[in-house]
């Protein structure tokens, strides 16, 4: 059996092939982004999925992408925690991007970006993948992401940069007292998750004026900081994976828009599509 592992900072996905390349399960884990997570978490994390558990002594091959697995060491620290469970597995780690880039790919070259809890950007030929920016992470980049929106909610409403209205709104939702917030940001083990969870309140009142300024404006940044850098955006595709992408599709291709770039198609789960490319590329 093989394995193909999409894992984000929020929770992974994971998709178990049997011996003849069909689906013999999909299941869910949290995410495993090892600039966050404590490694001693990972191994009892996956020991909870029993569906897991059931076929770890079958899996030969495990092809895992994650966020954070840009370094070598982030990429070892995945590789033996796994290999505690899996030991009979064969494991490949590589990053969250690379993934990105193979369920984004349709035969032509593109810029491939992730829009979720964190972000990323990079180029991808169909053979080779080009990364000119590094990822700085929720505190100094992951612009557009949920936790960059989340993180912006969260500082206007403890400066009352809110509007009454959704200031009340947020106010009543989730009573969050400044202690709470400096606690989850600063000694919490998944600060960056936590900041994208408040993007639910965005979501449900994006059409709000001042929610649709505060999301556009943080797209540009994204453009600004992670697509326009490279030199193939101004005449490639730009493609999007991820759940902010989807939610905020309209307003992304407002921005590029403005910018004179071209996006192309956005995929809210990547994982079929990153299955589909194994079945028909690497197996």
């Amino acid at each position: 059996m093989v394995a193909i592992v999409d894992s984000g900072s929020t929770k992974s996905d994971w998709v178990i092939l049997d011996d003849f390349k069909k689906v013999f399960l999909k299941t869910e884990t949290i995410g495993f982004n090892p600039n966050f997570i404590n490694r001693e978490l990972i191994v009892p994390e996956i020991e909870k999925n029993s569906s897991l558990i059931l076929v770890k002594n079958s899996i030969t091959k495990i092809f895992f992408y994650g966020s954070g697995c840009g370094v070598k060491k982030n990429c070892e620290t995945i590789e033996e925690e796994l290999k505690k469970i899996f030991t009979k597995a064969e494991i490949t780690v590589k990053e969250d991007l690379m993934a990105a880039a193979y369920a984004a790919y349709n035969g032509k070259p593109a810029v491939v970006c992730i829009l979720g809890t964190g972000s990323n950007s990079c180029y991808f030929d169909g053979e080779k993948l080009k990364i000119e920016l590094p990822s700085l992470g929720f505190l100094m980049g992951d612009e557009g992401s949920g936790s960059a929106i989340g993180k912006q909610l969260v500082r206007r409403y403890f400066m009352k940069k809110l509007p009454g209205d959704l200031h009340a709104e947020f106010e009543q939702t989730y009573g969050l007292k400044i202690e709470e917030a400096l606690k989850n940001m600063y000694h919490s083990p998944r600060p960056n998750a936590w900041l994208a969870d408040f993007n639910k309140f965005v979501m449900e009142r994006k059409d709000h004026p001042y929610f649709k300024n505060m999301v556009f404006e943080e797209m540009k940044n994204f453009f600004e900081y992670q697509v326009i850098p490279y030199e193939e955006s101004k005449e490639a595709e730009i493609n999007f994976i991820g759940s902010i992408a989807y939610y905020y599709e309209n307003v992304l291709r407002s921005v590029a828009a403005e910018l004179h770039l071209n996006v192309g198609h956005v995929v809210q789960k990547p994982i079929e599509s990153l299955v589909n490319y194994h079945i028909k590329y690497i197996l």
